[in-house]
C-alpha cells in the first residue's frame, strides 16, 4: 500500500506542480499589485468588521472556519517533514508560497464570494460552484466536486488524527499493546480514536453554526498559545536567531539534501499547511456575510501569513534553535543526524523533543494538547468542505442518506488514521492535496483569461474605498461580471427597499 500510495505521488508532485505553485501566486501577485503588501492595514481592519446573520457567518468566524483548516497538524508535524526531508532551507521556501501564495488565496476566495448561492438558509460555494458559473464546464466543476469530497472525506483526515495519535502516544507512552485485525495497536491510540471520533460527531451532525462557533473560540487561544511558548523557546536562545535565519536562507540555495528537495518539500509542506491555492479556503469564504466580495477575499490572504509567517515559523525556529532534527538523504543515509534513527520526522516528535529541551516537562504534554486542537479543528474543516461539495453534487443528483454516508464515512477514515503509520496517513493526504491543487489552481488561472472576476472586484472595491463610501455595494452587472446571481439579486433587492423608503 505505501510503496502504491508513493508511486501515485511521484506523479501528482512532480516538479511540474511545485512550479505550478509558485508560478500561479506569482502571477496573482503580479497582476494584483501584490495586494497581501498594498491591502495588509485593510486586511486587519476587515478582520473584526461585519456581522453574521442567520444565513452566513461573521468574516471573522469565516476567517476561523478556514484557519481551523489551514492551521493544523501541517503546522506542526508537516514543518518537521519539510525540515527533515529537505533540509532547513525548505523553511525559506515555505515563506515564499505562503508570500506569493497569499494573492492566489485572496483571488480563489473572492471567487468564492462572487459565485456564492443560498442554499437550505446558509450560503454555499467554492471551487466546484464558480468552475460552473465562471467556466461554463459544469463537468470540470463536478470533477473538482468528487475529487475534493474523497479528498476531505476519506484521504485527508487521517493525516491529522494520526499526529494527534501519535503525539498522545510520545506523550504518555504507548501503553498495553492490543492484536486486532489490523495488527497490534496501542491502547494509547484506541482510546485516543475512540475520544476524536466521539467529540468529532457531537460536532459535525450539529452543522456550520456550531463548527464556526467551536472555531472562532478554540482557533485563536490554541494558536496564540502556541506562539507565546514557541517565543519562548526562542527567547530563551535568543542569540542563536541569527544562525538560524542564516541556516534557513543559506540552505535554501545551497541545500545540503538538493535545492530540489528543499524547494520540493518546501512548497508542499507550505501547501500542504497554508492550503493557498488548494480550493479549500473558498468554502468557508463562501460562507461570510459581507458587503462585497473582496472584503472575504482580503480577509483569506490574511489567514495564509498567519498560519506560514506566523505558526509554521515558530515551529521551524524552535525545532532549528534546539537542534532537534535529522536530515533524510538517500536510502536509509541520514545527511544531518542530531536524533535517535528511528524518530519519525512525518510526526510531531521533532517539536516535541524541541519544547522539551528548552521546558521541561510541558514539551510532550503541551505540543500533544496543541496539536490536538489544531488536527481536530481541522477536521471539522474538512467535514465542511466535503459537506458543501456533496451539497453542490445533490443539486443534479440527490440520493437519500449521502449525508449520513459522509458523516460515517469521516469518522471512520479519522479512526483509521489515528491506528495506522506516519507515513501511510501523509502520503494518502498529498495524494488528496495534489489532485485538488491541479484542478483548482488549472481552474482559476483559465477564469481569469477568460473574464477576470476576481480582479475586476478588487478594483472596484478600491475605488469605493478612495471614494470614503459608508457601505461597499457590489454590483456584478457592472463591472461584466455573468452568472454572479446571488448579488444580482441583492442588488435587486436593497433597490426595491429604496424606491419603497
Amino acid at each position: 500500500m505505501q510503496s502504491i500510495v508513493d508511486s501515485i505521488n511521484g506523479v501528482i508532485w512532480s516538479p511540474f506542480l511545485v512550479y505550478l505553485c509558485l508560478g500561479a501566486g506569482l502571477f496573482y501577485s503580479i497582476r494584483t499589485r501584490f495586494v497581501q503588501v498594498r491591502m495588509f492595514t485593510e486586511m486587519w481592519r476587515l478582520l473584526f468588521s461585519g456581522e453574521s446573520s442567520e444565513k452566513g457567518i461573521s468574516s471573522f468566524q469565516a476567517l476561523a472556519v478556514s484557519l481551523s483548516g489551514r492551521v493544523g497538524t501541517g503546522n506542526i508535524a508537516g514543518v518537521a517533514a519539510a525540515i527533515g526531508f529537505g533540509g532547513p532551507g525548505a523553511v525559506f521556501w515555505m515563506w515564499v508560497v505562503a508570500f506569493l501564495g497569499a494573492a492566489t488565496a485572496y483571488s480563489e476566495s473572492t471567487l468564492g464570494q462572487i459565485y456564492k448561492e443560498e442554499h437550505e438558509g446558509q450560503y454555499r460555494g467554492g471551487p466546484a460552484y464558480y468552475f460552473e458559473k465562471a467556466m461554463g464546464q459544469k463537468w470540470f466543476a463536478w470533477i473538482f466536486a468528487i475529487a475534493t469530497l474523497i479528498a476531505c472525506g476519506f484521504l485527508l483526515p487521517g493525516v491529522q488524527s494520526n499526529s494527534i495519535g501519535n503525539a498522545v502516544e510520545i506523550a504518555f507512552g504507548s501503553g498495553q499493546m492490543i492484536s486486532t485485525s489490523m495488527g497490534d495497536i496501542s491502547f494509547t491510540k484506541i482510546l485516543t480514536a475512540i475520544g476524536i471520533v466521539l467529540v468529532l460527531s457531537f460536532i459535525i451532525f450539529g452543522g456550520v453554526k456550531r463548527i464556526a462557533h467551536f472555531t472562532q473560540i478554540v482557533v485563536p487561544f490554541m494558536a496564540l498559545a502556541y506562539i507565546v511558548i514557541a517565543c519562548s523557546v526562542v527567547a530563551l536562545n535568543l542569540e542563536q536567531v541569527p544562525m538560524v535565519i542564516s541556516l534557513i536562507i543559506g540552505d535554501a540555495f545551497t541545500p545540503m539534501a538538493g535545492m530540489g528537495a528543499a524547494i520540493g518539500w518546501g512548497v508542499k509542506r507550505g501547501v500542504f499547511s497554508n492550503e493557498a491555492g488548494l480550493g479549500t479556503g473558498p468554502h468557508a469564504a463562501a460562507a461570510a456575510e459581507v458587503d462585497h466580495p473582496a472584503q472575504q477575499g482580503l480577509v483569506q490572504a490574511f489567514s495564509v501569513y498567519i498560519d506560514t509567517l506566523f505558526v509554521c515559523s515558530a515551529t521551524a525556529f524552535m525545532i532549528i534553535i534546539t537542534g532537534s532534527f535529522n536530515v533524510h538523504g538517500a536510502g536509509d543515509a541520514f545527511l544531518v543526524q542530531n536524533l535517535a534513527s528511528d524518530v519519525a520526522a512525518s510526526s510531531p516528535a521533532f517539536t516535541q523533543i524541541a519544547v522539551e529541551k528548552v521546558i521541561p516537562g510541558v514539551g510532550q504534554p503541551f505540543i500533544a494538547l496543541a496539536l490536538f486542537f489544531f488536527a481536530f479543528t481541522t477536521l471539522l474543516a474538512y467535514y465542511y468542505i466535503a459537506e458543501t461539495n456533496l451539497a453542490y453534487l445533490k443539486r443534479t443528483i440527490n440520493i437519500p442518506g449521502l449525508d449520513f454516508f459522509l458523516k460515517v464515512a469521516l469518522l471512520s477514515a479519522t479512526f483509521y488514521g489515528t491506528i495506522k503509520t506516519a507515513n501511510l496517513a501523509w502520503g494518502l493526504g498529498d495524494v488528496g492535496v495534489g489532485i485538488m491543487a491541479w484542478l483548482n489552481i488549472v481552474g482559476i488561472l483559465l477564469i481569469f483569461f477568460m473574464s477576470k472576476p476576481a480582479l475586476k472586484a478588487l478594483k472596484d472595491y478600491e475605488a469605493q474605498r478612495k471614494a470614503g463610501v459608508k457601505r461597499y455595494t457590489f454590483d456584478p452587472r457592472k463591472l461584466g461580471i455573468e452568472n454572479a446571481d446571488f448579488w444580482v439579486k441583492r442588488c435587486e433587492e436593497e433597490t426595491n427597499k429604496t424606491k419603497v423608503d
